[in-house]
């Protein structure tokens, strides 16, 4: 993590050096011209600079090298028109089950006890969504450090069965509220049956409706060159919709400048034809159930 002009960056890679605004999904460049000038002349290597602009602008406005990103967005006005008018029965009804089966969703202190229930949920299994989940094996130091970043713009939110955290959300709004993000939604799978996560969805919905927040972000609607997923699936059926965002790459060095060219500043799974990725996942999908003798997740 560097600091330039007041703007918190990180910076990943070891052949190419990429720096992006940290939190980018609630914070932003809005000044890039500035950062760009700033890292030149900085004391640390970065190869490329990256941002995107805001879900309100989707439009690009600078002439540096761009290519479309997206996110996953939901347009609030009112909560009753979340319910009534965005969601199907379907959805409402999965929203419902907490209540029915014995558990609360409530807005929850930031504190020892409830990183204790997040450390918990982390830990349950160490594989979700056909992935090694990463914040399995994290102690309870590590948790508490990584969960107590932007605590004066975040909101929990949590599912609790009598005093036991079952899921949360942690909802982190922008600095001049143009948006929420929800950094993370994680729910216990030994409850599942319980649809937590989609009543932890409806009390964000209603507290960013409550604070006149007109969009909120679930990270991005697709990933590489997968377009559809269970998990796109689930937010489509909360009602969030991609929105395509212009994503800047501007090379500060030789090698940035190379990396741009040869394409080698995206991941590897970006790189590689569809239906090999497909293939990948199927076997990691099957070694990780043989490794862990996984139950199947549901969402």
């Amino acid at each position: 993590m560097i600091e330039i002009d007041g703007t918190q960056l990180q910076v990943r890679g070891s052949l190419v050096k990429i720096a992006r605004v940290d939190g980018e999904k609630f914070r932003f460049a809005d000044n890039p011209d500035a950062i760009v000038d700033s890292l030149r002349e900085s004391k640390h290597r970065v190869d490329i600079f990256t941002f995107i602009q805001k879900v309100s602008e989707t439009s690009p406005k600078y002439s540096y090298p761009m290519e479309w990103d997206n996110l996953a967005v939901l347009p609030i006005s009112t909560f009753d028109h979340w319910w009534n008018r965005q969601i199907g029965t379907k959805t409402r009804n999965m929203a419902r089950q907490v209540e029915k089966k014995g558990a609360v969703i409530r807005e929850v202190p930031f504190s020892d006890s409830l990183v204790r229930g997040i450390w918990e949920i982390y830990n349950e299994t160490p594989i979700r969504g056909g992935r090694k989940f990463p914040h399995f094996g994290k102690d309870l130091e590590t948790v508490y450090r990584e969960e107590a970043t932007y605590i004066d713009q975040s909101t929990f939110i949590g599912a609790f069965v009598d005093d036991k955290l079952i899921g949360f959300i942690k909802l982190i709004y922008s600095v001049e509220g143009s948006q929420a993000g929800l950094l993370n939604i994680v729910s216990l799978i030994e409850h599942r049956d319980k649809a937590p996560t989609n009543a932890l969805i409806a009390r964000a919905v209603q507290i960013c409706a409550e604070r006149n927040i007109p969009f909120l972000v679930y990270s991005n609607f697709a990933y590489g060159k997968r377009n559809r997923d269970s998990l796109s699936d689930f937010k489509e059926r909360n009602a969030f919709q991609r929105v395509n965002l212009p994503r800047y790459y501007v090379p500060l060095t030789p090698v940035g400048h190379m990396a741009l060219r040869l394409g080698v500043h995206k991941k590897i799974s970006e790189r590689i034809p569809e239906r090999m990725v497909i293939k990948l996942r199927q076997v990691r999908k099957i070694c990780y159930g043989r490794l862990f003798q996984l139950a199947p997740e549901k969402s």
